[in-house]
């Protein structure tokens, strides 16, 4: 399958590192097929892509909150799990029947509330965008 998002996943290396971006900043797909190969679910083509293009750069992995590692990703409740909160007090996933789904739509959870999964009305890859945005540009007003 041709490659959706790694370009524009890799030009966040620039953006917000400023630096270019590496080969150390991703995961080959080798590997990743290693990492993942073991899982008994298909991955999204969106989020294989991102760990292609950012899964070595902690920097963006762990910029605010936490990426999981591909090799543990796992499903829970129906949604597989790709990225917590920096306190744990949420978690963010795609529903179960839907990572067939080249970009499928985010889910989170609030782990504070019963209020279950909500949508964010996003796919991963608008999602991962806004998220970063969000994130170094509150990092530059904290300055």
């Amino acid at each position: 399958m041709p490659e959706m998002f790694v370009d524009k996943f890799r030009s966040l290396v620039p953006k917000y590192l400023g630096r270019k971006w590496s080969e150390e900043d991703g995961i080959s797909y080798d590997d990743l097929e290693g990492l993942l190969g073991e899982h008994k679910f298909p991955v999204p083509q969106a989020l294989v892509e991102f760990y292609h293009a950012l899964g070595g750069c902690e920097d963006l992995m762990e910029a605010h909150d936490f990426f999981w590692d591909p090799d543990e990703l796992e499903i829970e409740d129906g949604y597989l799990l790709f990225l917590d909160e920096m306190d744990e007090e949420a978690n963010w996933g795609f529903r179960e029947e839907h990572l067939a789904v080249p970009d499928p739509i985010v889910w989170i959870r609030t782990n504070t509330s019963n209020q279950g999964w909500q949508s964010e009305d996003a796919t991963f890859s608008e999602f991962v965008f806004d998220m970063f945005d969000w994130v170094f540009s509150d990092e530059e007003d904290d300055d």
